[in-house]
């Protein structure tokens, strides 16, 4: 009885020696929590809202903290209470995100970001954002929105205009300019196509000479004096050049002359840059050619433009 005794106290320390522990499972780790900021590109906006133009495209762009790249972000276009676009992209490295879509007709949509929940990082969503698709026309007498923002959009074109958001004679003289230099016809009212060209950024008229400095352009065929800044053009004016009997001059020339106030010509402001030839302030700027080679401006533009030329800078005048 002893020496069973002693067997089993010496093989029982050895059996439980070879058995393995069982080893504990490290629970998973708890999803990351999440907030996602953006801001949307394009359009023009006001304080309280962002217009678009129909069909015009929406960038959004932003930041989700903390960043997983490969989750996934959903983007919804509400229009009422149907999503009218929806549109999935992966969040990148450092957590930004960008959406890209096309809003359709006129009305108003609701931007919601949302993140469905995944192993790593719980749902949200962000806060609703607001959007008008607007079909806008403007004219002489008009006030309100549609005209503050199509002033301060002309403005930031290069467009010689008051920013009051009543739309006075500056104004339409700016429209006409636009109109002429984008070949939209030859009118001071803001027809749709001059909004859907500023909602979508666009419009500036396009120098010839980008690489020329300071300098002055006057393009014939679209009747428009231009004031340029090296790439950019500074301000853009409604111009009329000489009538086919007394055409106006083309070429290279460099102002040389400036008379202030009104001759007995009539001629306002005159900035001359070969013999005769100047550019001055007239009582009449039709929409077409009407001068007898000088390049005609309103008068109420002709100081602007006599104040910002220097004698010595290049003007260039070509078809």
């Amino acid at each position: 009885m002893k020496v069973r005794l002693l067997v089993l106290f010496v093989v029982l320390p050895a059996v439980l020696a070879a058995t393995p522990a069982v080893a504990q499972t490290p629970p998973a780790p708890a999803p990351a929590a999440g907030i996602a900021k953006y801001k949307l590109h394009s359009g023009l906006a006001t304080k309280k809202m962002r217009y678009f133009a129909p069909q015009q495209e929406v960038v959004v762009f932003g930041r989700v903290k903390p960043a997983l790249p490969g989750e996934v972000l959903t983007l919804y276009a509400i229009r009422g209470d149907k999503a009218s676009k929806t549109v999935r992209r992966k969040v990148k490295a450092g957590g930004r995100f960008v959406f890209r879509f096309k809003v359709g007709g006129p009305g108003r949509l609701r931007l919601v970001i949302k993140h469905a929940a995944s192993p790593l990082q719980v749902a949200f969503r962000t806060r609703d954002n607001q959007i008008t698709v607007v079909d806008w026309r403007a004219g002489a007498g008009e006030r309100g929105v549609k005209v503050l923002l199509l002033q301060r959009a002309l403005l930031s074109q290069g467009y010689a205009t008051p920013v009051t958001g009543y739309y006075d004679d500056g104004t339409a003289r700016a429209v006409l300019a636009f109109r002429k230099a984008n070949e939209l016809g030859r009118d001071g009212y803001a027809i749709s196509e001059v909004y859907g060209k500023l909602l979508r950024d666009r419009g500036a008229f396009k120098l010839r000479y980008p690489k020329a400095g300071k300098h002055v352009e006057f393009d014939w065929s679209r009747q428009v004096l231009v004031l340029a800044h090296g790439a950019k053009p500074y301000r853009t004016y409604h111009t009329s050049s000489g009538t086919p009997a007394t055409p106006t001059v083309f070429g290279t020339y460099r102002f040389y002359l400036k008379t202030p106030g009104t001759n007995a010509k009539g001629m306002v402001d005159s900035s001359y840059f070969i013999r005769g030839y100047a550019i001055h302030g007239y009582a009449s700027v039709p929409a077409y050619p009407a001068s007898h080679g000088c390049l005609r401006v309103p008068i109420p533009n002709a100081l602007q433009i006599y104040n910002w030329v220097d004698i010595g800078d290049p003007i260039y005048l070509y078809e």
